[in-house]
């Protein structure tokens, strides 16, 4: 047998090529990245040592909101038919009768009606002339009056005001039903004059308002005041400084305003000599007993 040096290569054997170094292997040019490709499956031995995740398929998303919102509509529908069942075993309910029990009328006489001199708004609906004071005895009418009691329209009323046009919107507003005037002299030494303007008062006490507004104004003045015994609401005041102008002699003054139910009470004196307390009060008082 021939020993291993004898044995040749044979002829057709390809010889290898020698290795190429890196160095020379010409770089290759920039190529876009490929897609990545799904994942291969692997093999029953690899998956064994693969992790769970990578084993595991992606997990299917939405399932338990859906698992959720189907059990919820099953609920409610449950219950509607729970509730049905429920209400279709009862009796029905009995609706109350058309006809109410008629009330029994109380027997026996009512109470009398008021007076006239108890029913204050039976005084006050009448003649409102009436209720002025009456002048005392010796005193004469008032010349720039023409009558002892007389009645005053709107803009009557309107005139007194230092701005009748305004005080004529204010007096439309407030409800203006009517007013009357009186005024007299006393020996040629003072002048009363007492006027009442009475209110509907459908919205608001106008009233009170007129007469709250009147002391306002009274207050303004340098003055000395007082409550009007048994007013309740009003007040009397003394001017203590006269009023004059050019050519004029110096007035002395003094008013007193309040109210009563619908009607607002003003009453002035004026005079060459100051005013007492005792005269202004006792006549504002006299005209709310009138009232």
């Amino acid at each position: 047998m021939p020993g291993p040096a004898d044995v040749s290569e044979p002829a057709d054997v390809p010889r290898p090529e020698p290795a190429v170094e890196p160095d020379t292997v010409p770089a290759p040019e920039a190529r876009p990245a490929p897609a990545p490709e799904a994942p291969a499956v692997p093999a029953a031995g690899a998956a064994a040592l693969a992790p769970p995740d990578a084993v595991r398929g992606p997990r299917r998303r939405g399932r338990t909101a859906a698992l959720i919102g189907a059990a919820l509509v099953l609920g409610l529908v449950a219950g509607t038919c729970t509730g049905y069942l429920v209400q279709a075993d009862r009796e029905p309910t009995k609706l109350p009768p058309l006809s109410q029990p008629v009330l029994t009328q109380a027997k026996g006489e009512g109470p009398e009606p008021l007076s006239a001199s108890q029913d204050r708004r039976v005084r006050t609906d009448g003649d409102l002339r009436k209720l002025l004071l009456k002048k005392p005895r010796g005193a004469k009418d008032a010349e720039w009056l023409g009558e002892a009691g007389r009645w005053l329209d709107l803009a009557g009323l309107a005139e007194y005001y230092t701005y009748p046009d305004e005080a004529f919107g204010d007096l439309l507003q407030d409800e203006f039903r009517r007013a009357v005037e009186t005024a007299w002299e006393v020996d040629n030494s003072y002048t009363v004059e007492i006027r009442l303007a009475q209110f509907r008062q459908e919205d608001y006490p106008a009233a009170a308002d007129a007469s709250d507004d009147a002391q306002r104004w009274a207050e303004a003045v340098a003055n000395k005041n007082w409550e009007i015994p048994g007013s309740g609401n009003g007040r009397a005041y003394v001017m203590t400084e006269p009023e004059s102008g050019p050519g004029q002699v110096p007035v002395y003054g003094a008013r007193a305003h309040a109210w009563r139910g619908d009607i607002a009470v003003d009453v002035w004196v004026t005079g060459l000599e100051p005013v007492s307390r005792k005269t202004i009060v006792n006549l504002a008082k006299r005209q709310l007993e009138q009232l």
